[in-house]
């Protein structure tokens, strides 16, 4: 059973019992004889057992508070839990850092006072509008500002992978709502507070390797540099979706597992640094840092806005099973709690949002796009990889528990009401 009513009301009972026992020793009698199973029964757990909700760890969990670890929340999907319940489940696992797709209303109510710092998302559709100033003021107003400051907003994300879609008229558009967007922040007195950025696919890279070596595509050479002056200009930082998986399952009999997995490998080494690399990701992260420096830059923090593994694909996928995933983001946050670096950037610890809080069954594409999550929608882990959080259940409206609450809350409110006139 999950939080229940019973136990609420009890605590309320013994406490007008110490102020009054002789008058309120009828209601306690009432209380107790009532049936127990239609309290019981008002609030409970999604599965058979409460505990089949948690992580269990072998050996010591992980404490996820204080590691910066950030998660995507998506929600292409029609069976996920309620934003307040989702709200619930991250504070179960000390998660304060979520990034959404797109400035969800009843998301971003359900976590008012919650301390969550937010990234949101303007998705690519928005962008033509957002080059214009009072549609970008007039959107800031009405899906921003209401929420500042019970939420934390503290990013907008403009687009998504805006360079995968090869529509040119897209990319013009980019740089432009990104500063439209942000002066607007400035005109409302939200740029200290609110950050403006995109998020890139890996693929805007020609080259990856050597880390060193790193260079963007040329065809996105002029898009590039006027987004990275941006960046550069208001500080904030250059984000990408890296993924191992991906070059693994292209390449499954060429790249090494274990070098993807965070696993013990002989790693590999940049032979223009010296400097030796045991897994893709930081790798990725450093060839990113490198295509930034030929253009310019030094001075811009690049920041994984995804990553993650998926727990099962098509017959084609190799590598997407529960297995590979829970190594993957296992030692991915045993990494993050050591606040490592990367080779290249040794003081700059690696900052992660890893994807996603939970599968997806509406995602299309192939299976694994929908199979990213650490949690199915019940809020059972999908794999174990050591941390231990709580999904809390419906609340049941059947008749019967109607009728149990509507009694006991006539009760406690003949009590009140004798403790105030009394």
């Amino acid at each position: 059973m999950g939080i229940s009513v019973q136990s609420y009301l009890l605590d309320f009972l013994v406490m007008v019992i110490l102020e009054k026992p002789f008058i309120q020793f009828g209601m306690l009698f009432f209380f107790f004889s009532f049936p127990s199973h239609l309290l019981s029964t008002v609030y409970c757990s999604d599965s058979k057992e409460a505990k089949s909700n948690n992580l269990n760890v072998k050996g010591s969990p992980i404490q996820i508070l204080g590691l910066g670890v950030g998660i995507n929340y998506g929600q292409i999907a029609n069976n996920l839990p309620s934003p307040s319940r989702v709200a619930y489940l991250l504070k179960s696992l000390n998660i304060s850092r979520v990034k959404l797709y797109d400035a969800d209303l009843n998301v971003l109510l359900a976590f008012s006072h919650t301390n969550v710092d937010f990234i949101i998302g303007l998705g690519n559709e928005y962008l033509p509008n957002m080059t214009d100033p009072i549609k970008a003021r007039n959107w800031l107003q009405q899906r921003v500002q209401p929420h500042l400051p019970q939420t934390r907003i503290t990013c907008i994300t403009m687009g998504n992978e805006v360079f995968k879609t090869y529509d040119h008229q897209l990319w013009s558009n980019l740089l432009p709502a990104m500063q439209t967007v942000y002066n607007a922040l400035v005109d409302l007195g939200l740029d200290k507070k609110v950050t403006v950025t995109s998020a890139h696919s890996l693929d805007i890279l020609s080259i990856s390797f050597p880390p060193s070596a790193g260079s963007f595509r040329q065809d996105l050479g002029e898009y590039l540099h006027g987004i990275l002056n941006f960046h550069a200009e208001v500080k904030s930082p250059f984000l990408i979706n890296a993924y191992p998986y991906f070059a693994y399952k292209d390449n499954p009999n060429e790249v090494p597992l274990d070098y993807v997995l965070f696993q013990s490998n002989q790693g590999t080494v940049d032979p223009i640094t010296n400097l030796k690399y045991d897994n893709m990701l930081y790798a990725q992260v450093d060839a990113v840092y490198s295509a930034i420096k030929a253009m310019g830059h030094t001075d811009i923090e690049v920041r994984i806005s995804e990553t993650g593994w998926p727990s099962r694909g098509d017959d084609d996928e190799a590598g997407a099973t529960p297995e590979n995933a829970g190594l993957y983001n296992g030692n991915l946050l045993k990494r993050i709690e050591e606040k490592q670096s990367t080779p290249a950037k040794p003081n700059v610890p690696v900052d992660i949002y890893v994807f996603a809080l939970f599968n997806e069954n509406l995602k299309p594409g192939p299976a694994s796009e929908g199979n990213y999550g650490l949690y199915y929608p019940n809020g059972t882990p999908v794999y174990n990889i050591g941390v231990q959080g709580y999904l809390p259940g419906m609340v049941y409206t059947s008749p019967s528990t109607k009728i149990a609450l509507s009694v006991v809350s006539n009760v406690l409110f003949l009590v009140i009401a004798y403790l105030i006139f009394a």
